[in-house]
């Protein structure tokens, strides 16, 4: 086992080396609030690709593929999750040059919330939408603190608290701009170190053909495409993550943040084709180790660093957790920043014209409020998984309504509200971490497919009893910040 002050003093080395990444390129080139909130224009294929692509991965492709592999289907389940990633990527390709057109000086979807539908559906998306980041968030640091205790004892709140701490450090001084140039070199180092990771996995434990010959002797139904369970959590997964990123400011702040309409389309095609065999890899690692009887109870969401403890010496498992540390690095600078920027651009038009100075102090502030209170739910030791799926229920509910307003002026603020409320009453009622027991069938298949399909449908019933016609060039002065004189 690694001892855990190696781990401890390799965790701080890779971190420091990005904080001082990140610090170093933002001075200078942080001006205002708005290069803090969105860098806007700047960042080019490039860039954008490699930010999209770290931000994306995050360190839950270590954990909750592997889990969904080990706990919820097999090789169905993974193909699930594997393509139900990539469909937000591809959806934005298709909606970024929709909102930047419609809300040229936009920072959030919030702001576009507020615009299109009013005071009560702003609230309701800004509750929703902080909510699953800041879950996203817990996830992610879940993950991380269950990986280095596992291989080397480190007590949770220690990881937690540098992870976070180093990460609050260069996005609270740079903002976007620290997040994309930190995810760029990220992704330099991480995908060349994940592919060599997984083929040495594979290698290690004698070959795909004896890994598949042990898994196939012990649980064919792992190995099996049509297998109903797998299948089964590929639908509502894919269903809970669409939802979940349409609701991702993180994406939203990178929309601006492209240099032009064709950056942005190119620039998510490629991270949507990236990422899915990725999480595809992954996930097998989650199925070999379920059929190989390597994962205990309670151990799913650890399935592939239990793999890899297996079949590598010790060292190779800590370089392999420092992957996972940068992974998690790369999503939380992006969930800190998110966060913050929301809460910004509506703080903005709460306070009587503040100054540029105090909405860049705010969102600094609100960036370490973030980091703490996500660094202490990290700590608790969670499933990951579930986490997840808890968030993305209240995502599920939301997105049609919400972004059904970028290509209709009939849906009226309070037809969108409702048709939200409804499918999330629908979801919730279904949903099986739900505590209170209602005779109904509860599973994630029918509280998800629910969720998505009630507030859909309700979307479609209210814009087509509605009257109304919203005059979308409204949306064009959305996101103008009211700043005042310092």
């Amino acid at each position: 086992m690694v001892t855990t002050t190696t781990a401890l003093a390799a965790t701080v080395l890779t971190l420091a080396a990005f904080a001082a990444l990140g610090v170093a390129y933002s001075r200078g080139r942080v001006g205002d609030i708005e290069s803090f909130l969105t860098a806007r224009d700047t960042a080019g294929a490039g860039t954008l690709t490699a930010t999209l692509i770290a931000s994306s991965m995050g360190a839950w492709i270590l954990f909750a593929p592997a889990e969904a592999g080990a706990a919820f289907g097999g090789l169905a389940a993974v193909l699930g999750y594997a393509l139900g990633s990539a469909i937000p990527l591809l959806a934005y390709a298709h909606l970024g040059p929709r909102i930047r057109q419609l809300i040229p000086e936009g920072h959030s979807l919030t702001e576009y919330a507020r615009a299109r539908y009013g005071r009560a559906m702003h609230a309701y998306v800004l509750c929703v939408s902080v909510a699953y980041m800041f879950v996203f968030l817990a996830a992610e640091l879940t993950g991380i603190t269950g990986a280095l205790a596992l291989v080397a004892g480190v007590p949770a709140w220690q990881t937690a608290a540098l992870v976070g701490g180093f990460v609050l450090l260069y996005t609270g001084y740079g903002g976007l701009t620290a997040s994309m140039v930190t995810d760029t070199a990220q992704t330099l180092v991480l995908l060349p170190l994940l592919a060599v990771g997984f083929a040495g996995g594979i290698l290690a434990l004698g070959g795909p053909s004896e890994v598949h010959a042990a898994v196939a002797a012990s649980n064919p139904q792992l190995l099996s495409p049509g297998f109903l369970p797998g299948v089964t959590f590929g639908v509502y997964v894919a269903v809970a993550i669409l939802g979940a990123e349409m609701l991702n400011q993180a994406w939203w702040q990178r929309i601006y943040a492209a240099q032009d309409d064709a950056t942005l389309t190119r620039a998510f095609r490629v991270a949507a084709v990236a990422v899915v065999p990725m999480v595809l890899l992954a996930g097998l690692f989650g199925v070999a180790a379920a059929g190989l009887g390597v994962v205990g109870e309670g151990e799913a969401s650890i399935a592939f660093f239990l793999l890899v403890s297996e079949a590598f010496p010790e060292w190779v498992v800590l370089a392999v957790v420092l992957v996972a540390v940068l992974l998690v690095a790369s999503t939380a600078d992006t969930l800190f920043n998110a966060i913050s920027s929301l809460v910004t651009a509506d703080l903005s038009r709460l306070l009587d014209s503040p100054s540029d100075a105090t909405l860049t102090r705010s969102a600094r502030a609100l960036t370490a409020v973030v980091a703490l209170a996500a660094a202490f739910v990290g700590a608790q030791g969670y499933s990951v998984l579930a986490v997840f799926l808890t968030a993305d229920l209240l995502a599920a509910a939301t997105f049609v309504p919400l972004l059904a307003g970028l290509y209709t002026p009939r849906l009226t603020g309070t037809g969108a509200l409702a048709s939200a409320l409804a499918g999330l009453l629908a979801g919730v009622a279904l949903f099986p971490l739900t505590p209170v027991a209602l005779p109904l069938p509860r599973s994630f298949f029918n509280a998800f497919l629910a969720a998505a399909g009630v507030s859909a449908l309700l979307t479609v019933v209210a814009t087509r009893l509605s009257t109304a016609r919203f005059d979308t060039a409204r949306l064009a002065d959305a996101g103008a910040l009211e700043v005042g004189d310092d």
